[in-house]
This record gives structure tokens, C-alpha cells and sequence, in this order.
């Protein structure tokens, strides 16, 4: 049989007798038959109608796709922080009969307390661990339920916070996440916690494992699963998490972050950690690669009372600070803590808010 597409074109006239269906289909233009011009132009257009509709809706499908692949590999967690008025404290840790009242409180600032720890440990002299099962490790006789609800009465800009396992735990012995299980740990943990957080009428969590006896894997899900389910519960607004830049540490809270980070309202991070003598250059370097690593974040900067480490407020500390607020990247700062700056009457704790404080 002949290709139809090497027939000769024939033109229809009056006189000429139609060709066959088949021939006119495959060779004719509309313009060339009187009378059916129309009708294959309405048919034409039905035709290229129904075929852009589905090419249209099937093109939408892919990109529905498409943009939900991207999402699931690559989670958006949050948009870019701005400067904050965040001014947070760690107390109680030291038992040297530090209280709220002691602590200078900026009302122009958002000031938030975070007693330090509860720790799923057991009280005995030879403490171990109870799988998710929390008790109070902060000098609860001079921070006592009471006096919370006195301070956050007295300051409607006050919050309060309590932190979750520190570096140790009764004499020396270092406080690990231990868990038994998922399940179980997670099951434990909101049932404590929840006990603790009511009686202290406290707001949020802070997240202070420092050592592991637990993947990073298994670590994130245990901490995201209880910081989602007291969110969802009413019990907390907020939730903090403190790593250092420790390989281990790091491992651990950054797989928290990359599967739960829409969870986590501000990052602590221990600046003060690294060497004393840390130059304001270099702690903006490290500010830099944090808030990197914490992408979305509001990375909170730090110094510690003592001096022991990182960048001190008499060698710089502030200056960075000043720098970052003029880059509309200071989010917030925390302090270690309220028990050592007790000796120096709060010197800093001042100037932190005084800073904070000043609109910009």
C-alpha cells in the first residue's frame, strides 16, 4: 500500500467529486473544502483543547511531585532569624543559694530562666539511670515552685525553663542518655516531665545531653518525639536545645535538628566552650558556622560567668555582639550561669539586656 502522505494534493471544487475520507483527512486544508472548513476547524480545536488540558494536567502532576520530593529531601525548618530581645539564664545547677530575686530583670527584654537539670537518673549516692523517668537535680529549696510563681508574677516578661541533662549528675558521674527504647524512654519522659512542668508552672525545655550511650539516630527520635508531644499537649511553648562543638555532641544534636528542627524555638549554643582566649573575630567565624550548621535557627550567643572559656565579656564579647545586631543577627543571649555571677553582682547579665534591649 502507497504512503498516503505521497498522494498528490488535489484541489475540490463544484465539479469534482469528493475524495475519500481517508484522503481528505491526511492531505486537505481547511480552506480547500467549502463547506467542511468549519466543521474540521471546531473539530481542530476540541482536538487541541482536550489534548493542552491533558498535557496541562499532567505537567501540574509532575510538579506536584516534584515539589513534595524536594521537600521530603531537603526539610525547609524555619525562615531566617532577625535580632531578638531573647535574654536567657541558666540557674541553679551549683547550690550556692542563688534565686530569681538576686537576678536583675530588664523589663524591656524577654527573659527567660532555665533551672538546671532534671535528669533521668535516680537520687542514691551511686546514681543511675531510669529511662526517661526525670527527677529534679536543682537547688529546688531556693528555686522552689513558689518562688517561680512569684517571679513570673511579678514579671509579666518572664518565662521559665527546665534542662534537661548537663554534663553530670551526683558526684562526678557523668549524666548519659541511656534510653531502653524509644517507646519506652519517650512514654517515661512526657509522663515525668509533665508532672514536674505543672507543679513548677513552668513554659518550655532545654535540650543539655552532653554524653551518649545512644546512636544519633535513636537520640533525635526520643528528644523530637517527647518535644512534640508536649507541644501537642499544651504542657510546653518552647523547646532549646544547648550542643557544643564536640564531634560526638554535634552528631547527636544535628541529626535531632535535620529530623526535628521545626520543633526547636532556639539554639543555646555553648560558645564558651571553645578555648579561652577566643579573639571576636574568631567567634564571629564560629557564629557563622553554627548558624550554618543549625540552618533556620535562632542561634543564641553565649559567655559563661567564670571566664574559663570562649570569648569574655572583658575581652570582646560585647563587641561581637554589637557587630551581630548591626548585621540583624543577634538572636538572643545566654548565659552560664546565674550561680557564678553571683559574685560579681550581675555585672554582665545588665549589659547583655542593656544591649538586647535597645531597638534596632
Amino acid at each position: 500500500m502507497a504512503d498516503a502522505s505521497h498522494v498528490p494534493r488535489q484541489t475540490i471544487n463544484s465539479k469534482t467529486a469528493l475524495p475519500s475520507k481517508a484522503l481528505f483527512f491526511h492531505g486537505l486544508e481547511d480552506n480547500e473544502v467549502p463547506g467542511l472548513s468549519r466543521q474540521h476547524d471546531h473539530a481542530r480545536r476540541q482536538k487541541h483543547t482536550a489534548v493542552t488540558y491533558s498535557f496541562n494536567t499532567m505537567d501540574l502532576s509532575k510538579i506536584f511531585i516534584a515539589l513534595f520530593v524536594f521537600q521530603v529531601l531537603f526539610p525547609c525548618h524555619k525562615a531566617a532569624p532577625e535580632n531578638s530581645n531573647v535574654f536567657r539564664e541558666y540557674i541553679g545547677a551549683e547550690f550556692n543559694n542563688v534565686r530569681f530575686t538576686d537576678v536583675p530583670i530588664n523589663s524591656n527584654v524577654e527573659f527567660h530562666f532555665i533551672l538546671s537539670f532534671a535528669i533521668d537518673y535516680d537520687t542514691s549516692g551511686s546514681p543511675s539511670p531510669t529511662n526517661g523517668k526525670f527527677n529534679v537535680f536543682w537547688d529546688s529549696d531556693n528555686l522552689s515552685p513558689s518562688q517561680v510563681s512569684s517571679i513570673k508574677s511579678r514579671y509579666s516578661n518572664v518565662k521559665l525553663a527546665l534542662s534537661l541533662g548537663g554534663d553530670s549528675v551526683g558526684d562526678g558521674y557523668h549524666a548519659y542518655f541511656d534510653p531502653s527504647s524509644v517507646d519506652s524512654w519517650v512514654s517515661n519522659a512526657v509522663s515525668s516531665l509533665t508532672d514536674i512542668i505543672q507543679e513548677y508552672n513552668l513554659d518550655g525545655i532545654d535540650i543539655d545531653y552532653e554524653h551518649f550511650h545512644a546512636d544519633p539516630d535513636t537520640f533525635a527520635e526520643c528528644i523530637g518525639r517527647l518535644i512534640k508531644t508536649l507541644k501537642n499537649n499544651g504542657v510546653i511553648s518552647f523547646a532549646s536545645i544547648a550542643p557544643f562543638d564536640d564531634d560526638d555532641v554535634q552528631s547527636h544534636y544535628k541529626a535531632l535538628w535535620k529530623s526535628y528542627g521545626n520543633l526547636i524555638d532556639y539554639v543555646n549554643f555553648q560558645f564558651y566552650a571553645y578555648d579561652k582566649g577566643t579573639t571576636v573575630s574568631q567567634f564571629l567565624n564560629y557564629f557563622n558556622t553554627q548558624s550554618s550548621s543549625y540552618d533556620g535557627g535562632k542561634v543564641l550567643v553565649s559567655f559563661i560567668s567564670d571566664g574559663s572559656g570562649g570569648l569574655t565579656p572583658e575581652d570582646g564579647f560585647f563587641t561581637a555582639c554589637s557587630r551581630l545586631k548591626s548585621q540583624n543577627k543577634l538572636h538572643g543571649i545566654f548565659v552560664w550561669s546565674a550561680d557564678d555571677s553571683k559574685g560579681n553582682g550581675f555585672r554582665y547579665e545588665k549589659q547583655s539586656q542593656a544591649l538586647l534591649a535597645i531597638s534596632h
